[in-house]
């Protein structure tokens, strides 16, 4: 990765050795299982892996916030005054995000420049957008020396993230970002905010993602569409059957809860209650090592978003099938929006060159060949200069 302090300087012809200049740096976050849950009630497997980037921060003279990305040598510009969401600011709100949520927290703003660097893949599921909040937040917060522990800033984040974007809620990024440790998965439970770190079960093996390179037609559009009927198959359980969350219904009759419910509703509803069954199954197996029972949830997961929550698609099916055929895969499944994106494969290391050839086919059939990185899981959200 390049130097962010020697990128920052360049851009903003800082010469002197003494400009303080504050870097954090925060990892992509790999999600393995349950992110199509409930906002904030869900629970969710998932790591830190290693790509990531850094935010840099120094103070400037003026009122005005200068951004630069290293990535796309794009820059924006607004005032102190000006922190609040806007369309055109595009990657830059993310920034301004974190210097807004300081000054509600009453630290008074003051010009600054932010330069972002990094090697964390774009767009396709691996959380880029949360990492550039968190390393904002965690430069500020060491830039104004503010007593801010992790648990607020993780609260705080996500509180302006949706008053930023719409409610959308990134609760489990900020908490994975934040929490994750080298080698070691976080099972997230987000309800009560608490997290179990889980040493990876299966260390002899290699994570590899295969980005399809779909791109996100309508991806969005489509996932509120199915937000909206989780939401509407909540309410119309929660009429049979009391309860606060999707995780009431584990265990109960779903056949004659689900009886006269709308079709989308009733898949979209079943495949989240699926998910959270398995993912009660999967937490003892991770923790004793039981693979059979983990390679067996992944796959029912993928199947669950492809045959009921329906956000997979034809490229995505060919990578999980084929792996799924392979000796030594452990499991396969489509991670993040979908409708395209990536699929992770945890295999065994002298087998991955077997499944790595069927990518001559996938070629041929789809006309592109996917995107492939190797991913370990890797620890959290740091200030790397202050």
């Amino acid at each position: 990765m390049i130097d962010a302090s020697l990128v920052h300087c360049k851009e903003y012809e800082i010469n002197d050795k003494n400009e303080r200049i504050v870097i954090a740096e925060a990892p992509a976050r790999l999600n393995l299982l349950g992110e199509f849950g409930q906002y904030s009630s869900g629970i969710v497997l998932a790591c830190a892996v290693n790509r990531s980037l850094k935010v840099a921060v120094s103070a400037r003279k003026d009122n005005s916030l200068r951004f630069f990305t290293a990535e796309t040598l794009e820059h924006k510009r607004v005032t102190i005054f000006n922190t609040a969401y806007k369309r055109e600011d595009r990657w830059a709100n993310h920034v301004k995000l974190a210097v807004h949520l300081f000054a509600k927290k009453g630290f008074a703003p003051h010009g600054m420049n932010f330069t972002i660097t990094g090697n964390i893949p774009q767009n396709i599921g691996f959380a880029s957008s949360s990492a550039v909040e968190v390393a904002a937040a965690l430069a500020l917060r060491r830039f104004y020396n503010a007593q801010v522990s992790d648990k607020e800033l993780i609260a705080s984040l996500n509180e302006h993230h949706k008053e930023f974007y719409e409610n959308e809620d990134k609760l489990s990024d900020f908490l994975v970002m934040m929490n994750a440790r080298k080698d070691s998965f976080l099972l997230i439970n987000e309800a009560a905010r608490s997290i179990t770190k889980i040493k990876t079960p299966f260390p002899k093996y290699k994570i590899l993602v295969l980005d399809s390179r779909v791109p996100f037609f309508s991806a969005q559009d489509e996932l509120r569409i199915r937000r909206d009927d989780l939401e509407r198959g909540f309410a119309l359980l929660s009429k049979k059957h009391k309860a606060q969350s999707f995780k009431d219904f584990i265990g109960a009759n779903m056949s004659e809860l689900l009886a006269g419910i709308e079709d989308e509703v009733r898949r979209r509803s079943l495949h989240v209650i699926q998910e959270l069954e398995r993912m009660s199954a999967l937490e003892p197996a991770l923790q004793e090592g039981d693979l059979a029972t983990i390679s067996a949830g992944i796959f029912h997961s993928h199947e669950g978003l492809r045959d009921l929550y329906e956000v997979s698609c034809p490229e995505i099916d060919w990578l999980v099938k084929r792996a799924q055929e392979t000796e030594g895969v452990l499991g396969a499944r489509l991670t993040g929006n979908g409708f395209g994106g990536c699929v992770y494969v945890i295999i065994q290391p002298d087998k991955m060159q077997a499944y790595l050839d069927k990518m001559e086919d996938y070629e041929r059939i789809f006309g592109f060949h996917p995107n492939i990185y190797e991913l370990t899981p890797s620890p959290a959200a740091k200030v790397v200069q202050k």
